[in-house]
C-alpha cells in the first residue's frame, strides 16, 4: 500500500509518500480500505513537534522524541470494509461488520489513517450514512466530535445562551457554531473577516474580526466563551464570561490545563462512536455543513500542512488516498 509517513519532525516537506506493506487485521479488527482522511491541525502539531506550552516534553515522551513512533500520521478515516479479523463480532460495538461495508470512524494515537489501508478495531467503527460521501464523513468527525464534547458534555450548552466561539471557521470552531446554534444559542464568532458570511451561513448571529477589533474592547461577557483557536489565555477567557459561564479552552498549554477550575473545561476529547454516527446524521439530514476541502490524493498531504501551519485554514482538508 502507499502511506504518508512523518519519520522525522520538521516542516511539511518532511512528509514522503512510500510503498509499505499491507497491514493485517488482528483479533477484533478489520481491515479498511481508506477513501478519505483529513489533515488536521493535531496531524500538524504531530508532524512539527509544536505542541501546547508546557507539553513539549512529555508529547515527545510519549509520541517519539526525534520522530512520530508510528510513522503513518491521521486519525480520521472513512472507506470500506476489506477483511474480518478474528473474532470480530464479539469485539464490534454496535455495528458488527461486514466485509464491503461502508464505514468511518478515529483511531486516536494508533493514527494511520493516512494510507489507502488501516487495521483498526471493529469497535471503532460506525456506519457511512449512504447519503453523505467519504470526504464529508472524513471531514465531519474530527472537529465535530471535540465541539460536541465540549459543548454538550462538559459545559452543558442550553436554549437561549450567549456564546462566543473565538477560532470560528476551522475544523472545531465551524462545528462549535453549528452545534450551538442548533442548541438555541446566540452565537457570536471571532474570526478573520473574510470569512464572516461562512459562518453566518453556519449560524453564527453576530462576527467579531479579531484582526481589527479586540474581543474585549466592547466589555461584552457571554454565558459560554469557546476557545477553538488556543489564543486565549485562562485570564482572558474568564474575563470574557459571566460569573457563571463557563469557558472551554480546547486547546490550552499545560499551566492553564493545571490552573483550571470551576466551570473552566480543558483537555482532550473522547473519541466515541456513538458520537460518530450522531455526527454522521446530522450531516446526512443536511443540519451539519463540515465545510469539506477535498486536495486530491496522499501527495496533497504536504500542502494541506502548509496550509494548516498558515493559521489561517477554513474548515477540513480532505485527502483521497486511493486516487493517484
Amino acid at each position: 500500500m502507499r502511506a504518508a509517513t512523518v519519520r522525522r519532525y520538521g516542516p511539511p516537506e518532511t512528509v514522503r509518500i512510500e510503498t509499505l506493506p499491507d497491514p493485517s487485521p488482528g483479533r477484533g479488527e478489520v481491515l479498511v480500505r481508506v477513501h478519505a482522511t483529513s489533515v488536521t491541525a493535531g496531524d500538524a502539531r504531530i508532524r512539527a513537534a509544536r505542541f501546547p506550552p508546557g507539553f513539549g516534553a512529555l508529547a515527545r515522551l510519549g509520541i517519539g522524541v526525534r520522530g512520530p513512533r508510528r510513522p503513518i500520521l491521521g486519525v480520521v478515516f472513512s472507506g470500506t470494509v476489506e477483511r474480518l479479523g478474528a473474532d470480530t463480532a464479539r469485539a464490534a460495538g454496535a455495528l458488527v461488520p461486514r466485509v464491503g461495508d461502508e464505514v468511518a470512524g478515529m483511531t486516536g494515537m494508533r493514527m494511520g489513517a493516512h494510507a489507502q489501508l488501516l487495521a483498526v478495531p471493529a469497535a471503532r467503527l460506525v456506519r457511512k450514512p449512504p447519503a453523505i460521501s467519504h470526504s464529508d464523513a472524513a471531514a465531519a468527525l474530527f472537529g465535530g466530535s471535540a465541539a460536541l464534547h465540549f459543548l454538550r458534555d462538559r459545559a452543558t450548552i442550553r436554549r437561549g445562551q450567549r456564546v462566543l466561539v473565538n477560532g470560528a471557521s476551522g475544523a472545531v470552531g465551524s462545528a462549535a457554531v453549528q452545534l450551538a446554534h442548533a442548541a438555541g444559542a446566540q452565537v457570536t464568532a471571532v474570526c478573520r473577516a473574510r470569512n464572516h458570511a461562512v459562518v453566518r451561513a453556519l449560524g453564527a448571529q453576530h462576527e467579531i474580526d479579531y484582526t481589527t477589533q479586540e474581543i474585549q474592547v466592547s466589555g461584552e461577557t457571554y454565558d459560554l466563551v469557546f476557545d477553538a483557536a488556543g489564543s486565549l489565555t485562562l485570564a482572558e477567557g474568564r474575563a470574557l464570561i459571566t460569573p457563571k459561564g463557563a469557558l472551554v479552552l480546547a486547546a490550552a498549554g499545560l499551566g492553564d490545563t493545571l490552573r483550571a477550575r470551576g466551570r473552566v473545561y480543558t483537555g482532550s476529547a473522547p473519541e466515541r462512536p456513538q458520537d460518530f454516527a450522531f455526527l454522521l446524521d446530522l450531516v446526512a439530514s443536511g443540519e451539519f455543513d463540515p465545510l469539506t476541502r477535498v486536495l486530491g490524493g496522499l501527495g496533497s498531504i504536504p500542502e494541506a500542512h502548509r496550509i494548516i501551519d498558515t493559521g489561517h485554514k477554513v474548515g477540513n482538508l480532505v485527502v483521497l488516498p486511493q486516487e493517484a
